[in-house]
Parts: C-alpha cells; structure tokens; sequence
C-alpha cells in the first residue's frame, strides 16, 4: 500500500492536443495518476484536449510506502 503526499507544485505549459492522462503519463509515468492534476486545475476539469498555452499546476508528489501487516488504524 502507498500513501501519496503532495509536496510543492509547478507550473506547466500545454501543447495543442495534450490531456489530462498523456500530461500525467508524462509527470508521472503512469496515466492513472492524472486525477491529481485534475484536482488542482478544476477551471480546466471538462476539457478534454488542451489548446496550446494553457498553464496548468502540477502537483509534485511523494509515495511513502505502507506495509500491509501495519493495523488499520494506524495506516
């Protein structure tokens, strides 16, 4: 199990056609990841592809992992 922590952020740029999920596949190398950046841009949460120059910001994140044999109430 991980915990993921968001520890500062940046600032990016997009390209015409990029998304949300090719953004976090590149971020982060795993496109499933890409509700993070939703979360922090929710101006931008119904597009679909981006027009070229739209700022966005990315959360830097930090995976702390949590061994499974750990009690519930101290994950």
């Amino acid at each position: 199990m991980h915990e993921v922590t968001i520890v500062g952020y940046k600032s990016y740029v997009t390209s015409e056609g990029e998304a949300f999920d090719s953004i976090a596949l590149q971020e982060y190398d795993e496109e499933k990841m890409a509700h993070y950046i939703i979360e922090e841009n929710p101006d931008y949460c119904d597009v679909l592809t981006f027009d070229a120059g739209v700022v966005l910001q990315i959360p830097i994140l930090e995976t702390t992992n949590i061994p499974d044999t750990l009690p519930p109430w101290r994950r």
